[in-house]
């Protein structure tokens, strides 16, 4: 039997096999699978072998491509057809049965089998038309589009009109045809452009027109939107599902409008309402290669009319050109490059097919809305056409379209190999230099130089197109457009620190989709996409980046419009920087920022300066202040909002100006401290007027408010509790209030201690205010929350520990009647300079001191509290050698004694230390409280230098005042020795402890 093969006759040049091993193996396979098909195919493979171009045909498909191989063993038989009769005819004939008949006439699993069946044999078909070079690029990437075109016409027919068939109508061909009215498939990208690659999954947009669906199908069953939700499922499954038969396509649905937020189906009127409200930019480039590939042409055609005014703009928009050229230069472009070829993505690498596209989109988008001829779809036509519009210089175009065409090739012959949908080089050496051979190359050594030609070329074109623009990117790529993670970007957020990189590229995606109210306006949106790098890279110097952008995401989210601040950003970098380092390096100001973005206003306009050592107002401005917040309040609880709203904006002017080095630590924790004495001071008469309407008041009675340890000495940080004491005074004979609800003095002043102290830290619309604490009140947390002057003194003079009295040491009065005030400032000085054994003393500090190092032992050097030698050691110095030094009727004692470093001076000024002993714990006393002031500030937590963002090592360097971090390392490292030192020296005797239950915190 004499076989003729006309079609292998034409055939040369076919690519040598890049793996020779696989091919006999593969030929045994082939002729025992024609053997089982019949003696005729049997013997036209063996004459096909026999065949010079026949054979060396099947040795570049079985030595490459494991994918085409299996599909020719698959079917022998239909393999003698392609070659005999070459592609043209041989698709032909794939493609003509896929029509409305084939829908109609099968059920699902049928048809799912034709359909895949038909994308093998296409496959094949089209393979060797392309690695024969028979075909042109635009005739197998049109040929790949026809076929998805068909199957996703054929599918959509079916899976619409099997609803009705579910309803007892039989499926006919025209009711295929009819059940399409109203429904718009529009392919997207590649399919679109009719340039789909070989392995590509096809992106489709479904939409459907109320008006139009007919009511057969209107009536199906629940709502349009979820029959046609239904409908976009079972479409896809129908295509990309896999079977014992393989898949067709995959669908991929993503291309719609914020798909992460709609249905896989959207009504046209949604469609419409998002392009025109919220559409960006690179949706606008997505939808000029948008094309109906199934559904009702005039419905698409209307949908199509009616977007022109958002994809093509007749006035040329320099702020949409500008964001158009920074989504790719988020891209680090540039001219040049010794990237390895192995591994390189050629349409997604520098000098990739995506650049081309990207340059081609650019030039439609800038010039086609006033030029109709550049509306085309494929690239190489509208390369042409913007070479005839003047655009692009002939040569520029020659060039880029040659190396389009070869970038496409190569990809083809990459996804050949096991029909996956990559786009990257192999990195295996075998595996490249197959890959070489396959693309007609005589060694991986040229093929590796025409790529790198390649790429280069590109690079050189695409880098015109921007080189007047500076770049974006900061140590990488950082792109955000489409509906999916870009590798790259991914890579670049976790080597900036980011942990949850994804998360991060969802986020912001959903700003770009305008799904907060900030990024709603275009113009908002083109802002962001300029400023993400800059922001980024800024989040990403903070202590936990990812904890850094959430807040700023809360920020974002929480802003009312968002031109306004992102010009701000834009115009002002350090403003950017700044509010970066709130998000990183300030919980607590960043929760306020976020919560109230109006102060963001006042770091930029407000003309008061703030010397280093000052804090932000004096205390009778902040009384002043406040009391004109409190004035604009009608109730109570508006009374609570306000008063928190006023210290958060309060708490966040000192905080930034910490963080901004305007002020120093010392001057925030008095700064701190002022308005917390000025929220008590303000908030009790308010309490007490809203607690005597009810109780009305204890007639001659008297209350105070005492502060002790941080608030009783002005070393306030960011997250202090509030240490207080609550003191009541009732004249003799008082036996109740003279309210409508009378209650007996003692009860009274409690329960308005209970009523202060709720002020103080209930939660409310405004957020927190402070948390307090009263462990510190005579008898601690058993003793009533008030007690009267009377007890307080005996408690005092009788029962308490030395760790109370050392406490009472940082205590002062912040609120309540002046008499009552003075009397029990009266009774602290007594306590304080009353006779007492100094060997007791001591004994009792160095005992608590080692019962605290073992309860809360230090966790590292930049635990400056409770680490040997730190805050607490130099602390209890003070407290300890004061206590002990005191006399009666002392008047030298400073009013600021609690203060640590003025008991520190003074205890030299009396000396009880030398000058050289004072001079080395005040350093450190000073060290410490600053590093724990910013440190609180910063809300690090554990601090570890070895993993600390530098963002944090800088404030902590320019708080100590030092040069650099080595250096604050060494100097802690010998404060906490000279300190540790002091302790045992000046505090640790050998008489016995005598303060067995002391536990507290002094």
């Amino acid at each position: 039997m004499a076989f003729q093969f006309p079609f292998l006759a034409t055939l040369a040049n076919l690519p040598r096999p890049g793996r020779p091993d696989r091919v006999e193996v593969a030929i045994e396979r082939l002729l025992d699978r024609a053997e089982s098909h019949g003696e005729e195919c049997l013997a036209a493979i063996r004459a096909m072998l026999a065949h010079p171009q026949g054979s060396a045909l099947i040795a570049a498909i079985f030595g490459n491509s494991p994918f085409l191989t299996e599909a020719i063993l698959a079917e022998p038989a239909f393999w003698v057809t392609v070659a005999t009769n070459g592609p043209d005819a041989t698709f032909a004939e794939v493609i003509n049965p896929i029509n409305d008949e084939l829908a109609a006439a099968q059920q699902s699993p049928d048809l799912m089998r034709s359909l895949r069946i038909a994308k093998r044999r296409a496959a094949l078909t089209i393979a060797v038309a392309d690695i024969a070079g028979v075909w042109p690029l635009m005739r197998v990437t049109g040929a790949l589009s026809e076929f998805a075109d068909r199957c996703l016409s054929v599918a959509a027919g079916h899976a619409l009109a099997i609803k009705r068939q579910q309803k007892g109508e039989a499926m006919s061909a025209d009711l295929v045809a009819n059940s399409r009215r109203g429904l718009i498939i529009l392919g997207m990208g590649k399919l679109g452009a009719r340039e789909l690659n070989y392995s590509s999954d096809v992106d489709l947009i479904l939409l459907y027109d109320p008006d139009r669906v007919s009511s057969g199908v209107a009536a199906l069953r629940d709502t349009l939107r979820e029959t046609y939700v239904r409908f976009a499922q079972d479409l896809a499954r129908l295509i990309h599902e896999r079977t014992g038969d393989g898949y067709v396509f995959r669908v991929d649905l993503r291309l719609r409008p914020d798909p992460a937020s709609t249905p896989a189906a959207l009504s046209v009127l949604a469609a419409e309402t998002y392009y025109e409200t919220v559409g960006q930019n690179w949706e606008r480039a997505a939808m000029i290669k948008a094309r109906l590939v199934a559904g009702d042409a005039e419905a698409a055609a209307l949908f199509q009319r009616n977007l022109r005014p958002f994809v093509w703009r007749r006035h040329l928009d320099f702020a949409a050109i500008a964001d158009i050229h920074s989504i790719k230069r988020q891209i680090n472009a540039h001219k040049g490059g010794t990237e390895s070829v192995p591994g390189r993505d050629l349409k997604l690498g520098r000098g990739g097919i995506r650049e081309i596209e990207f340059f081609v989109q650019t030039q439609q988008l800038i010039w086609g809305g006033r030029d109709p001829s550049l509306r085309l779809r494929p690239t190489l036509e509208v390369l042409s056409a913007l070479v005839a519009a003047g655009r692009v210089q002939p040569t520029s175009a020659e060039a880029l379209a040659a190396a389009y065409i070869r970038l496409r090739t190569w990809e083809h012959r990459v996804q050949m190999v096991e029909d996956q949908q990559t786009h990257k080089l192999p990195t295996d050496p075998e595996a490249f230099a197959a890959i070489a051979a396959f693309s007609g190359y005589a060694d991986a050594e040229s093929f590796t130089a025409a790529v790198l030609e390649t790429l280069e070329q590109v690079r050189c074109h695409y880098g015109d197109l921007f080189e007047e623009s500076p770049p974006l990117s900061g140590p990488g790529d950082l792109v955000f457009t489409g509906v999916e993670d870009d590798p790259a970007t991914l890579q670049t957020l976790t080597g900036m620190g980011f942990s949850d990189a994804a998360g991060i590229s969802e986020t912001v995606r959903g700003w770009h989709h305008g799904r907060i109210r900030a990024t709603r306006s275009a113009r908002a949106r083109e802002l962001l996409t300029e400023l993400m790098p800059g922001l980024l890279n800024a989040l990403a110097q903070t202590p936990d980046p990812m904890a850094a952008f959430r807040r700023f995401d809360r920020f974002l989210t929480n802003l009312p419009a968002g031109v306004q601040i992102l010009s701000l950003f834009q115009q002002n970098p350090g403003v950017l920087d700044l509010v970066a380092e709130i998000m990183g390096s300030a919980p607590g100001l960043a929760e306020h920022l976020a919560r109230h973005p109006r102060l963001l206003d006042g770091l930029i306009h407000d003309a008061q300066r703030i010397s280093a050592d000052q804090p932000i107002a004096t205390e009778a401005e902040l009384a002043e202040d406040l009391a004109a917040e409190f004035a604009q309040s009608n109730s109570f609880e508006e009374v609570l909002d306000g008063v928190r709203r006023w210290t958060g904006d309060r708490r966040f002017q000192i905080g930034v100006a910490l963080l901004r080095g305007e002020i120093t630590p010392e001057a925030a924790a008095r700064g701190l401290s002022a308005v917390a004495d000025t929220v008590i001071g303000a908030l009790l008469p308010q309490v007490h007027r809203e607690f005597a309407q009810t109780h009305g008041q204890v007639p001659g009675g008297e209350f105070a408010v005492l502060a002790l340890g941080k608030l009783g000495a002005r070393e306030l940080t960011a997250s202090s509790d509030l240490d207080l004491v609550f003191i009541y005074r009732v004249p003799d004979g008082v036996d109740q209030s003279d309210g409508g609800k009378p209650l007996p003095p003692s009860l009274y002043f409690q329960r308005l201690g209970q009523r202060l102290i709720g002020a103080l830290t209930v939660l409310t619309a405004e957020g927190e205010l402070y948390q307090v604490d009263m462990r510190l009140r005579p008898t601690g947390n058993k003793g009533p929350v008030a007690c009267s002057l009377e007890s307080f003194t005996s408690y005092h003079a009788d029962e308490a520990w030395t760790w109370e009295h050392m406490a009472l040491i940082r205590a002062r009065t912040v609120a309540g009647d002046p008499p009552l005030c003075a009397d029990v400032r009266a009774v602290r000085e007594a306590v304080l300079t009353r006779p007492r054994d100094r060997a007791v003393i001591l004994a009792d500090v160095a005992d608590m001191r080692a019962r605290i190092a073992k309860e809360r032992p230090g966790q590292g050097a930049f635990d400056v509290k409770d680490r040997p030698g730190g805050l607490v050691d130099v602390e209890f110095i003070a407290q300890g050698l004061i206590l002990s030094t005191a006399a009666p009727g002392a008047a030298s004692l400073p009013p600021d004694l609690g203060h640590t470093l003025t008991g520190l001076h003074w205890l030299a000024s009396v000396r009880v230390l030398t000058p050289d002993a004072a001079d080395r714990l005040i350093r450190a006393g000073r060290l410490w409280q600053r590093l724990q002031v910013m440190l609180r500030l910063a809300g690090t937590g554990k601090f570890d230098p070895a993993t600390a963002p530098e963002g944090v090592r800088r404030a902590l360097v320019r708080a100590a005042g030092v040069l650099d971090f080595s250096i604050l390392e060494q100097e802690m490292s010998e404060a906490a020795t000279e300190v540790r030192a002091l302790f045992q020296a000046l505090i640790v005797p050998a008489a016995p402890a005598t303060d067995p239950s002391a536990t507290g915190d002094a």
